[in-house]
């Protein structure tokens, strides 16, 4: 696996590291996992993106080639919120001027492990797999840092507007993908959260990470029933 048009950093080498290689670290952390990779050595900016010739330009992507056995990845995060994220650090509390920078940084950091994870068993991975994720992973990382998990829910599932210029199948997608990661997050707060039983939810949270999208959607199914 390689970096496309990325640049090499050493943010695991820095005395402070930067916002997306402390991102990486959690998850990892949070779902006993490893990539072995550096999320910063992938980060491309808005030049090398445009030279790309994508046809859509959101403030998070992850770009993906494959060529024989080859994948190649970039990732694209809008430098306005790395910098906000520096200045307002989601570490000493998530509010108003963070919350939505953070969950688009744990986004992107999100697709890039879960897509290297299964790059390297070879196992395939649909976007809605990864979008579905992705948005578990943001109610994961929020409520650890802001045990409101009503609060969270709504701000990441209730209160959300997908872009106008969405195609319908990836509109559709991403709602879907909206949808059940909110019924999951409601199963994650009625059973661990409200009753203060983060350890179960971590263990839960670990055993959903390691399923194909098909048990997912039955994991969500039954804990939601």
């Amino acid at each position: 696996m390689r970096a496309g048009g990325a640049r090499h950093g050493g943010a695991r080498h820095d005395a402070r590291l930067s916002v997306l290689a402390r991102v990486q670290l959690g998850l990892e952390a949070l779902y006993r996992v490893e990539t072995r990779l550096d999320v910063e050595a992938f980060v491309i900016d808005e030049h090398e993106r445009e030279a790309t010739g994508v046809a859509r330009a959101p403030r998070e992507q992850l770009l993906v080639r494959q060529s024989d056995d080859e994948l190649s990845m970039a990732l694209f995060v809008d430098a306005r919120a790395i910098d906000n994220l520096e200045r307002h650090d989601p570490a000493g509390g998530l509010h108003a001027g963070n919350f939505a920078d953070f969950c688009l940084v744990v986004e992107g950091v999100s697709h890039f492990i879960y897509l290297a994870l299964c790059a390297a068993v070879e196992r395939r991975v649909s976007a809605l797999e990864l979008e579905l994720q992705a948005e578990v992973d943001k109610f994961a990382c929020c409520v650890l840092l802001q045990p409101d998990a009503v609060d969270v829910r709504r701000r990441l599932f209730r209160d959300v507007r997908f872009a106008d210029d969405l195609p319908p199948l990836e509109r559709e997608r991403y709602r879907t993908a909206n949808d059940e990661a909110d019924r999951y997050a409601e199963s994650l707060q009625r059973r661990f959260v409200e009753p203060e039983r983060l350890d179960e939810m971590l263990a839960d949270l670990r055993r959903f990470y390691r399923l194909g999208l098909s048990d997912k959607l039955g994991h969500i199914a039954r804990a939601a029933g």
